[in-house]
């Protein structure tokens, strides 16, 4: 199960970006309120500089010259565009320094930027797809980043053990409701005392956003680029729920970048012992 590629704006006609962009600050700050988020990330972050992205990337070239340099374009086309990485190196500069779960992990691509941000917390990747896995750990190896390890798992039936930090990011669409709030309380389980529990998810709220975002996930789905097709959006509440069940204190706050999409960052936190 791996990340959306939503490459922010790149392609889109100038007018476009640059209407989207005027627009999203206003929208921001109605939406973070209107769940009782703070000041909204989107605002202040921006993706990574492309000369970072690209660092990361080389880690995803083929062995030979003439190789499919597939991951390499994709890794650094959304390195270099999605507002994804810096939103989650902020909510985890104040985490302890307790291992990371990354359910969902794709190719990897967090344990390159936690690594690259100065971050030695030890990352264990989690994603159903075989191939992935196997990519993600060469590029892993060739980047030495000897701190991280994957395990294919499919991550809607079963979690390993752990105690700590947890990262669950453009994952949940792809599950059923009830696959979703169970999937929710197997990561809150695992977020240790102080420990974050970061998620990226699309939030269905009827908005022009939520509109968008679902026509694009299903011309995406037709075209081949996206392999699996979103099966529910969840909304704030149906998210909200479990997790404050769980005893975890959460921040919801839009991280839209500059997209026309409805993506949003909820980070929860466990409270330390009195």
């Amino acid at each position: 199960m791996g990340r959306r590629d939503r490459h922010a704006g790149r392609g889109w006609p100038a007018s476009v970006r640059r209407d989207v962009h005027a627009v999203a600050p206003a929208r921001v700050r109605s939406d973070a309120r209107a769940v009782g988020g703070a000041d909204p990330l989107s605002e202040a972050t921006l993706p990574l500089a492309r000369e970072q992205a690209r660092r990361i990337a080389t880690a995803f070239l083929p062995a030979q010259r003439l190789g499919n340099r597939r991951d390499y374009y994709y890794s650094r086309g959304k390195l270099g565009s999605d507002p994804l990485y810096p939103g989650v190196l902020a909510a985890l500069d104040e985490a302890p320094a307790l291992p990371l779960l990354d359910i969902g992990c794709g190719l990897g691509l967090l344990a390159h930027v936690l690594r690259q941000h100065g971050s030695a917390l030890a990352y264990h990747g989690l994603d159903i797809d075989a191939d992935k896995i196997v990519r993600a750990e060469r590029a892993s190896t060739r980047a030495g980043l000897s701190q991280a390890t994957f395990t294919c798992v499919d991550v809607s039936a079963t979690l390993p053990a752990h105690h700590g930090n947890v990262a669950l990011l453009d994952v949940l669409q792809y599950l059923p409701a009830a696959a979703q709030t169970q999937l929710l309380n197997a990561a809150a389980t695992r977020v240790a005392p102080g420990a974050r529990l970061v998620i990226r998810t699309t939030l269905a709220d009827h908005s022009g956003r939520d509109r968008t975002t679902r026509i694009t996930d299903m011309l995406a789905h037709l075209v081949g680029w996206m392999g699996t097709r979103p099966c529910h959006y969840p909304d704030a509440a149906s998210l909200r729920a479990p997790l404050d069940a769980a005893g975890l204190h959460l921040r919801m706050t839009p991280l839209y970048g500059n997209t026309p999409f409805n993506n949003w960052l909820i980070v929860g936190v466990r409270p330390t012992a009195a």
